[in-house]
């Protein structure tokens, strides 16, 4: 009988471990419905909408998405440094505007009046920046003529008609990757910034006044919305940006990100926008130095463009709690004349993005486990070909497979479902 016994032994795992998989049994992709796009924490900006359309007040619709927190006037003079290129192999910074010149400065000489430039760039002449090691290499291109200049790892560019460079107001065009952009205000850096797996990189920050030159460039809403909304945007936007100066990123050499991980920043072209951008720099001097407060101190106000009906909180969406941060009714979100890209959404996810955002070799089925109050998901698991099973909060689900929001269901899929108490309304 001894013989008989590994034999026994091989038969009777198998009878528990689970049956493997056929690759025709594993999904191609998934389908997911929702509402609402972003995450849906504080102010929603459709929401915003709606209620400014219905006659409210900046002040009333931020109380509304805000709770417990004071409109108070607060010194918003600061300079920022804000990226406007990242991670990148190569810029260029020129100039188009007549007998506007640029000046390129070896370091980051700050606000410094009696520096000597490397270089005086005319207008249609040009600054290509390239990377080389841990320094980043300029040179000038005017006409047909390049000339090269001594590398460095930083570099500060200035524009003639700025705080920092009197003359002919210039609009210097920035172009990298895919992008090109317009700045009319402060001055730029460009420094060698050593990436965690790319090496060294270089980052580009446009130093701008936060009152003016930084917050006529947000550009979060349109401008061609009404007053109340406009100006609540501009007091959440000063806030936001308010909790962040000063506190240096390195990562990115600057105080905030120009785009919608922070607020997106567009420069030049947001104020200068043909018959609409006099509102938004309107909506931004009308509430000067305005901003949202708790213990006299500005606060990360969080805001998105709509949400499934009912804001969501900070704590539900990242786990840090945030008191002002509610759950309120937004029924404006579901308006489908105000929201008709997002009041109801439908996307087919990959099977390869849903098995990345778990880090699992396959995904052959997601269940949602639970969900917020606000009708976010809190917990959404996922189960391989081989069994193993992985959770994430709905939030993390939401950013890493890119659908609009953590407001949704899964399709001809079996929800276990039960709702978590961990917010009141």
């Amino acid at each position: 009988m001894r013989m008989f016994k590994p034999l026994f032994l091989l038969l009777t795992v198998a009878l528990f471990l689970p049956a493997p998989v056929s690759a025709s049994e594993i999904p191609s992709a998934f389908q997911i419905t929702g509402s609402g796009y972003g995450h849906g924490v504080g102010l929603s900006q459709i929401g915003a909408r709606s209620k400014a359309l219905a006659g409210e007040t900046a002040t009333a619709i931020l109380n509304y998405y805000y709770k417990d927190l004071v409109i108070s006037p607060l010194d918003d003079s600061k300079i920022l440094r804000v990226n406007v290129g990242h991670l990148l192999s190569t810029a260029r910074i020129s100039t188009s505007t007549p007998d506007a010149v640029l000046q390129i400065f070896s370091g980051d000489i700050g606000d410094a009046q009696d520096v000597v430039p490397l270089a005086v760039v005319p207008a249609k002449g040009a600054l290509n920046f390239s990377i080389l090691g841990s320094t980043v290499v300029p040179s000038m291109v005017v006409g047909k003529t390049r000339t090269s200049l001594a590398r460095n790892r930083i570099f500060t560019v200035r524009w003639s008609g700025t705080r920092y460079l009197p003359g002919v107001e210039g609009v210097v065009s920035l172009k990298h990757l895919a992008t090109k952009a317009r700045y009319r205000h402060g001055q730029m850096q460009f420094r060698a910034v050593k990436a965690a797996t790319l090496g060294y990189r270089i980052e580009i920050t446009n130093s701008v006044r936060l009152a003016d030159e930084y917050l006529w460039g947000v550009s979060e809403v349109p401008s061609s919305w009404p007053a109340a909304a406009l100006e609540a945007q501009a007091i959440a936007s000063r806030t936001y940006a308010l909790s962040k100066a000063g506190i240096y990123r390195s990562a990115c050499d600057c105080d905030l990100y120009g785009e919608i991980s922070d607020q997106k920043f567009l420069g030049f072209a947001k104020e200068a926008e043909k018959g609409w951008g006099e509102f938004w720099k309107a909506a931004v001097t009308n509430t000067a130095g305005l901003t949202l407060t708790q213990n006299n101190l500005p606060v990360p106000t969080y805001f998105g463009s709509s949400t499934g009906g009912l804001t969501e909180t900070a704590v539900n969406a990242w786990g840090s709690e945030r008191s002002y941060t509610q759950i309120v009714p937004d029924p404006g979100s579901q308006d489908p004349i105000l929201n008709p890209r997002f009041y109801k959404w439908e996307r087919t996810v990959p099977q390869n993005i849903v098995a990345l955002a778990f880090a699992l070799p396959d995904v052959v089925s997601l269940e949602v486990l639970s969900k917020n109050l606000s009708g976010t998901v809190a917990l959404i698991r996922a189960t391989s070909s081989t069994g193993v099973q992985k959770t994430l909060r709905g939030e993390s689900f939401r950013s890493r497979t890119r659908i609009p929001s953590a407001y949704f269901d899964l399709v001809s899929v079996q929800n276990a479902v039960e709702t978590t108490p961990t917010a009141t309304p």
